[in-house]
């Protein structure tokens, strides 16, 4: 399928790229570090959401919690990695070892699958949440700086969507792997967790073994200040103009668990069958994850990213109206919700690479990062406490209002800004 190929030196930036293609119609390989830190992240991915998938109706179902507490600890599970990802960004950028702190957070996460197995309470498995989501912040952006330096700017959408594409595969296992599981034992959580910790202890082995560091040139000076490495990055063209975009949409997006929560009620699911809930919207990121990649590449990132937003909308709209066949419309939502992830995750991070300094590219990606995921906590919580003052149905409404206007209103600038 995709082949690492040659590789040449940039001499402006001293990062090695992939050798350009001598017949424009010959399609040009993803390097083969995009497909290790694809392998790396798909086991990774499996052991999340072997997790993810079960926690939901863990807590809410079989804890009793109520939705404003959910949105509460679904919100420090999104926002736990707002501090950590702008640390791991510098961090990696500072000792130009992007693959030593992207280690450390994998390991950081596989570490806490473990610990999932001595806490009980729901504030307890919070904690560990927290410190899980940590791990991720530590290693996202030195990751994604290392799939963007592996590759040419052109090529940024693809890359990303090959390697969204290989960690959405892990997304689709994973709640296949807790379904298995719970099915077949009989202290189904428990068994959950330490599966999910062998997934993810592999996939750290993985990164140590096959994981190439990338140079993006000479090694800034040490007494360069945080200070002023984030105000070169407030002033990279384009950049806050990003970081405000994903922070505005982000704030009317609709955690996953929730909308899992709003199906498993409008389907009567039985609690065994709840983790396959998310394989719908994992096998719609895993089939649109390449493509939009590449249509992003062609006819322009923003343009992507906002189409991936109105298919979210469409999903809110869907789950709100009457149904006839449940389950179609059930598969719908988590297609649309599929395409949505597809359009937005590979698609941000490809659209912000090609604007950063080589020296800052972790930086630089972990802000507009922090930007969503920091509106997301604000999302949830917004959410939960929609939920309980006006109900599932209310509070999707609510949100389904909200986006449609941000997202108008976020179109037209665009349009204008272009004119």
């Amino acid at each position: 399928m995709y082949l690492s190929a040659g590789r040449t030196a940039d001499t402006t930036t001293g990062v090695r790229r992939t050798r350009p293609p001598r017949n424009a119609g010959v399609r040009r390989a993803v390097a083969g570090n995009v497909i290790a830190l694809g392998g790396v992240s798909l086991l990774t991915d499996v052991s999340a959401e072997m997790v993810t998938a079960v926690l939901p109706l863990y807590l809410v179902v079989g804890l009793g919690m109520s939705p404003l507490a959910f949105g509460a600890l679904d919100g420090l599970y999104q926002g736990a990695t707002v501090l950590s990802r702008l640390a791991g960004g510098h961090l990696a950028d500072r000792a130009q070892r992007r693959k030593l702190v992207a280690g450390t957070g994998y390991a950081l996460s596989a570490g806490c699958k473990l610990a999932l197995l001595a806490v009980t309470t729901p504030w307890a498995i919070g904690a560990v949440l927290a410190a899980d989501r940590t791990g991720k912040g530590l290693r996202t952006a030195p990751r994604d700086a290392l799939i963007s330096l592996s590759c040419s700017a052109e090529e940024q959408g693809r890359a990303f969507g090959v390697h969204r594409a290989m960690d959405t595969a892990g997304a689709l296992m994973g709640p296949l792997a807790a379904f298995a599981v719970l099915w077949a034992a009989h202290d189904g959580y428990d068994a959950v967790f330490v599966v999910s910790f062998c997934a993810a202890a592999l996939g750290v082995l993985l990164l140590v073994l096959f994981v190439r560091d990338v140079s993006a040139g000479p090694r800034p000076e040490r007494t360069r200040r945080i200070r002023t490495e984030l105000g070169s990055l407030v002033r990279t063209r384009g950049l806050p103009r990003l970081c405000l975009l994903a922070a505005l949409l982000g704030t009317v997006t609709v955690s996953d668990s929730f909308l899992y929560l709003l199906l498993q009620r409008r389907l009567d699911l039985p609690t065994p069958y709840f983790p396959l809930l998310p394989v719908g919207a994992a096998a719609g990121f895993l089939l649109l994850a390449v493509p939009l990649g590449r249509l992003a590449d062609r006819v322009g990132r923003p343009r992507v990213f906002l189409a991936g937003h109105g298919a979210l909308l469409v999903a809110y709209v869907l789950l709100l109206a009457p149904w006839g066949g449940g389950l179609v419309a059930a598969g719908c939502v988590l297609l649309l919700l599929g395409a949505f992830y597809a359009a937005t995750d590979g698609v941000l991070m490809a659209a912000a690479g090609p604007l950063l300094p080589g020296h800052l590219k972790a930086s630089g990606l972990a802000l507009v990062q922090t930007a969503g995921a920091l509106s997301r906590f604000g999302g949830s919580l917004l959410f939960g406490a929609g939920w309980m003052y006006l109900g599932p149905d209310g509070a999707l409404t609510a949100a389904a209002a909200a986006l449609a206007l941000t997202l108008t209103g976020v179109a037209a600038f665009h349009r204008r800004s272009r004119a």
